[in-house]
């Protein structure tokens, strides 16, 4: 009924890894870009960037990468959605709410 279960999770995490999403804090002075598998995949700081104060460089850094992983979160959480329509019966899509998906 719900066909090869380890199948369908190696392939939801190869099209994880190839959702990309961004976010950024200061401005645009630091932007992060990742994967919906939850990988930083780059980070940007702006050279123009003031590098002497560390506590607010560590607060900007700490600010987008958390923006960047709950964007990945968001996608992660759609596609497990998409993919549980797929795997279920038809009229059973929706079973995911019941997971928080």
């Amino acid at each position: 009924m719900f066909g090869n279960i380890q199948e369908q999770q190696e392939k939801m995490r190869q099209r994880l890894t190839q959702i990309e999403v961004s976010a950024q804090a200061g401005g645009g002075a630091i932007q992060i870009r990742a994967n919906a598998a939850r990988q930083i995949l780059d980070i940007k700081i702006d050279p123009e960037l003031s590098l002497d104060d560390h506590e607010e460089l560590e607060d900007l850094l700490l600010t987008a990468m958390n923006r960047v992983l709950a964007a990945a979160a968001e996608k992660e959480a759609a596609e497990t959605q998409n993919m549980l329509k797929d795997i279920l019966p038809p009229g059973m899509g929706d079973l995911g709410g019941m997971f928080g998906f």
